[in-house]
């Protein structure tokens, strides 16, 4: 689909190729696409705070479904408000606009939804077997660390290659009951250019393409796909089918887990499912069970 463009490279991305505005809108804006609207900024300090705004300050302006892309985000927030920053051109970095026809408390499955597009987009056009961790990151594996090394996903042993995170998602409602999901996937840093040990990019995992052009619209597709059945089926992800087809691309069911609860206090146990709403089921070691909604997630080797 998209081709190389080396010409269109500049010293501000090092060498990355900026994203073309209006290609993406002639594959991605109705009428041939899903979306409704898709700007392209330089530079967005958080681009879910900035589409907010903007839906705020003109809603009219801003048809669902919308997105908001920019090619450099010095100050990005992932979960529980943590920085995330990358170098211009180095990443995928978008928020969506949605306003899905579904009853208000089926929202929490949007992470999860988004989750499960975005490993599928990824397995289908950059060939890397990427898997998701509860609720909303996104990993592969990552051949250049050696085995047995401190992992956010715990391999089961042997000589896999260690999972690390590609990339993350972020839904926040919005007073007018739209909903901003926004995803941040590395795409071409080196090792360096990582924030954490514990993440990597397409480049390092060995991807089948880096341009994000094409990662861009297979990301939109899928997604347009997985929310086309969610609201066909009322929000009901049970219903839908969606509920097993994200716990086919988890990474954390079947593990053992240390959920650390934003109110204070650890629970450990092993991950046995998803509740209704998209919750963490954990049969915890006293052979209690207990359902998460929200805290950080360590995924344990078994002797843990």
């Amino acid at each position: 689909m998209a081709s190389a463009r080396e010409d269109e490279t500049g010293p501000d991305g090092g060498g990355r190729p900026p994203l073309r505005a209006e290609f993406l809108r002639e594959l991605l804006v109705a009428p041939a696409g899903p979306l409704a609207r898709l700007e392209v900024v330089p530079e967005s300090a958080s681009t879910n705070a900035e589409l907010a705004r903007a839906v705020a300050a003109d809603p009219g302006a801003w048809p669902a479904p919308a997105l908001l892309v920019a090619e450099h985000q010095p100050g990005g927030r992932g979960r529980l408000g943590r920085p995330w920053t990358t170098p211009p051109r180095a990443a995928l970095l978008g928020s969506l606009l949605l306003r899905p026809e579904v009853p208000r408390d089926a929202l929490s499955w949007l992470p999860l939804l988004a989750g499960l597009a975005t490993a599928r987009a990824l397995r289908a056009t950059a060939g890397v077997d990427a898997v998701v961790k509860w609720p909303n990151d996104v990993l592969v594996p990552d051949p250049g660390v050696a085995p047995g090394s401190l992992d956010v996903a715990s391999a089961e042993g042997g000589d896999q290659a260690p999972l690390r995170k590609v990339a993350g998602i972020l839904a926040e409602v919005l007073p007018d009951g739209g909903v901003v999901v926004g995803v941040g996937l590395n795409v071409s840093q080196e090792r360096d250019e990582l924030p954490v040990p514990t993440a990597t990019s397409l480049a390092l995992a060995g991807a089948a393409t880096t341009d994000r052009e094409v990662v861009l619209v297979a990301l939109h597709e899928a997604f347009g796909e997985v929310l086309l059945r969610w609201q066909d089926a009322g929000g009901d992800a049970r219903a839908a089918g969606l509920d097993a087809d994200c716990a086919e691309v988890s990474a954390t069911l079947g593990t053992r887990v240390r959920v650390e609860r934003v109110g204070g206090g650890d629970v450990v146990g092993l991950a046995t499912g998803l509740a209704p709403d998209g919750g963490l089921v954990v049969r915890e070691d006293d052979g209690t069970t207990s359902v998460h909604h929200s805290g950080d997630v360590h995924h344990l080797r078994p002797h843990e």
